[in-house]
């Protein structure tokens, strides 16, 4: 009897072993990034979402508007390449008059659209945990570096949720709505 008891108590250690080290694995804590990292990361999703979104839409569906009363889809993309230039240069320092909204072809709209983001890729760049709580020049006066690019960030996701409408109407997948691949 004390045989079979030494031979399951092996058994049960040996079978045990694998489960043991898989929870382990499974529930080894991972660092989270930091608040500035997660910051960019979301900044480049919205961003390649809107620059996606700009190129899927025809070139003739710029001056498409749902309704008359409405801002047009290329007013949408000056309005956020507008928006960016404007807060993201306040953020580093060296604010820019935007210019985006007088333009209305594609072309021209996209370009301001990246020149955009290349004013936010620097502003987010130099972002910190360290710097975050400096105190910038925003639109409606001093604020954290970090709430500047936060809220540009709720700027942005809250025009591309119309843009992606927009290009539903017009029978186009919004980026965000794309297989995942």
């Amino acid at each position: 009897m004390k045989r079979y008891s030494v031979i399951f108590a092996t058994l049960v250690g040996l079978l045990s072993v694998p489960l043991v080290a898989n929870a382990q694995a499974t529930t080894a804590p991972t660092s989270a990034p930091s608040t500035a990292d997660a910051i960019r990361q979301t900044y480049n999703i919205v961003k390649n979402n809107l620059l996606k979104a700009a190129d899927k839409m025809p070139d003739d569906g710029y001056d498409f508007k749902p309704t008359p009363e409405q801002r047009s889809f290329g007013g949408w993309i000056g309005h956020v390449a507008d928006a960016q230039t404007a807060g993201c240069s306040r953020v580093l320092g060296t604010p820019k008059t935007p210019s985006a909204g007088s333009k209305t072809t594609k072309a021209d709209l996209v370009a301001a659209l990246k020149d955009s983001f290349d004013t936010c890729d620097a502003a987010y760049a130099a972002l910190t945990d360290m710097n975050s709580s400096d105190v910038v020049q925003s639109y409606r006066g001093p604020t954290t570096r970090l709430a500047s690019l936060a809220g540009n960030l709720a700027h942005d996701n809250e025009c591309y949720g119309s843009i992606a409408v927009y290009l539903r109407l017009k029978g186009i997948v919004p980026p965000s709505s794309e297989p995942r691949r």
